[in-house]
């Protein structure tokens, strides 16, 4: 029998090694002559004649192929004479060929793989390899369950079925409303300040949002003025955006002047002052990360009185959740959910974008005339209500981009290659990081992966909402297009789902070009697609997009706007079996895992009140 792939041999194999394997032509009937004698043999007998053929030259030895027409008596005596001379030709032709293979595989490796492939593709079946990398299609971790999901969403468009997950599985979440600008406003000392602050806020634009929040909440502590805050232009984000490019200015004063005095810029007489050589400069290094109001009272209020100024230079999360008087997280609230209103040429952009993802016009809703305002249609149309069942979508929001990669020090499968990219980007960007870890003892990129550290791949990605269920032809928008990997790592996703789509597809690039070079711009518009969307999905619940997204849909979304929110780590654990787990047990489990972190809950102690809202200073529970 032949090697599996190629045509049987026509060589004879009743010798004990493969006598073809490696053999050119010649050496071939060599090995025929030695196994079967000359075939010409019984000719030269019967004509008596002496007959000469060429030397056969093999291993670089000459063989001579000359013999004599002798009798059957001679042939046989010759034979008995010469057997030792065979075997040991036999023996020398072996030990020429291993040693020629030794030699050859050194400089060509490949002929040994090759030619175990082949030999491995009859025996019994091998173990399907969890990591690859095809250069067209990118890394795949999972091809086996990849398979298996193909296969159910073909399934589902013969037996067309309706996700679950489209809808919000509790009705207690409808019993909670909106009530952070409800509270009486504070009487007789709005007008008397001890001073102003001002707030440069670093990050990207969510960052940037939690700390204008935690800065009104500041001032309002501290009986301040607040100075338009400040946003702080970074090498990563790259992006020169101010407040007044981001959100509507007159908005954010009008909404909290009953609570604090916001003015746009220090007075003459304070602009002139060295804020660093007198000490109203406070940086991250002066003061703990989620400072509580105490410490804000005992080592900035002093500041405050004596130069009647402070600057909290690259502020951000420097203000805690809990214990916190109950004024403080109601303003906090009322400022991210009623003051921040992106400006009309974001809104503008916006409302169209949904119309593009919904191919008609948006219908009024709470949800949509907060994100994009006067920009929101004023009535339903016929349009919309014949397109609504198939004009549903679902946004993801994948936090896949190559700081967050490389940061995690996890791996991808994307073999040398990548491992190479990653610890270059490191080495540029996470100098810090990388002397950090020279002093602690590594954890291999499995056991990140177990402890739910990695972030969610697209193909992941695309598992988890196969198996919630969601059918091939689900419309998809993907917030953020700087994915690591581009195009052949989103592959995974958009083979299994072809209606995926980002902004830059459904917006012309004239009408991006107002956007171009300010990504947190860019970034507002993601925020509209994901927190309007009929379902929300994330895969890392701790980036600050996924937050305040999950947060504002909560707040705004009257009970009927669910998020997918899924556990890494327990995500882990199920694709740890992606070789022996059969699809339904996959799919169970999970349907499971996102049902129980759909729970509705009062916000816990220590969490956020922008991806939390669900408690008494900013919403109100019905009966």
């Amino acid at each position: 029998m032949g090697r599996q792939g190629s045509p049987k041999s026509s060589h004879p194999s009743s010798l004990n090694f493969d006598a073809s394997f490696g053999l050119n032509e010649s050496q071939l009937r060599w090995a025929e002559l030695l196994q079967n004698g000359d075939p010409s043999i019984g000719r030269r007998i019967a004509g008596g004649g002496h007959i000469c053929d060429k030397g056969i030259s093999i291993k670089g030895l000459k063989y001579s192929t000359c013999k004599a027409a002798w009798s059957g008596k001679k042939q046989k005596w010759w034979f008995l004479r010469h057997i030792r001379s065979t075997l040991f030709t036999l023996i020398l032709m072996s030990f020429l060929y291993l040693l020629d293979s030794l030699l050859y595989s050194i400089f060509d490796p490949t002929l040994v793989e090759n030619s175990l492939t082949s030999r491995n593709s009859y025996d019994e079946p091998k173990e399907i390899d969890t990591e690859y990398v095809n250069q067209d299609k990118g890394p795949v971790m999972y091809p086996q369950l990849l398979n298996m999901a193909s296969v159910s969403l073909a399934e589902q468009e013969l037996d067309p079925k309706i996700s679950k997950f489209w809808n919000e599985p509790y009705p207690q979440a409808a019993k909670w409303k909106p009530c952070a600008d409800a509270s009486a406003k504070r009487a007789g000392t709005v007008n008397n300040h001890t001073g102003f602050i001002m707030v440069s806020a670093n990050g990207g634009l969510n960052q940037q949002r939690v700390a204008v929040c935690n800065a009104v909440a500041v001032a309002y502590l501290l009986n301040a003025t607040l100075v338009i805050p400040k946003f702080l232009y970074s090498n990563v984000w790259k992006d020169p955006s101010q407040f007044g490019d981001i959100y509507q200015e007159d908005t954010f004063r009008n909404t909290l002047k009953h609570d604090i005095n916001i003015v746009k810029e220090l007075p003459s007489r304070l602009k002139l002052i060295n804020l660093e050589l007198v000490g109203s400069l406070v940086t991250d290094a002066d003061l703990a990360k989620e400072a509580t109001p105490d410490e804000y009272i005992k080592n900035i209020l002093p500041i405050l009185l004596r130069n009647g100024v402070v600057h909290f230079l690259g502020f951000g999360n420097r203000l805690g959740f809990d214990p916190l008087p109950a004024e403080l997280q109601r303003l906090r609230c009322k400022c991210n959910f009623h003051a921040l209103k992106f400006v009309p040429k974001i809104q503008k952009t916006g409302s169209l974008l949904l119309k593009r993802i919904r191919k008609h016009d948006t219908a009024m809703s709470v949800l949509d005339k907060q994100l994009i305002g006067s920009f929101v249609s004023s009535a339903p149309s016929e349009q919309h209500f014949a397109a609504e069942s198939s004009a549903k979508y679902l946004a993801l929001h994948l936090r896949f981009e190559v700081d967050m990669v490389a940061y995690s020090m996890c791996d991808f499968g994307g073999g040398d290659n990548e491992r190479r990219e990653l610890e270059a980007y490191r080495e540029e960007h996470f100098p810090l990081l990388l002397e950090r870890l020279k002093k602690t003892k590594p954890i291999s990129p499995i056991e990140l992966r177990k402890m739910g550290r990695c972030p969610l791949t697209p193909e992941e990605a695309a598992l988890v909402l196969a198996g919630l269920g969601f059918n091939r032809g689900t419309y998809i928008y993907l917030a953020g297009s700087q994915i690591y990997g581009g195009k052949s790592r989103i592959f995974p996703i958009s083979g299994l789902y072809p209606n995926l789509v980002t902004k830059e597809d459904l917006l012309s690039l004239d009408e991006l070009a107002p956007f171009q070079n300010f990504s947190s711009q860019l970034a507002a518009l993601d925020f509209i697609a994901c927190a309007a969307s009929d379902v929300f999905a994330m895969t890392d619940s701790g980036s600050q997009l996924s937050s305040l997204v999950s947060g504002f849909r909560t707040y705004y979304g009257g009970g009927n706007a669910p998020i997918l929110r899924p556990s890494k780590k327990r995500l882990a654990a199920i694709l740890q079996e992606n070789s022996t787990i059969t699809w339904r047990n996959f799919a169970s489990r999970v349907r499971k895992m996102i049902e129980e972190g759909q729970r509705v809950h009062a916000r816990s102690y220590g969490r956020s009140i922008y991806r939390q809202p669900r408690c008494k200073e900013c919403m109100c529970r019905q009966p």
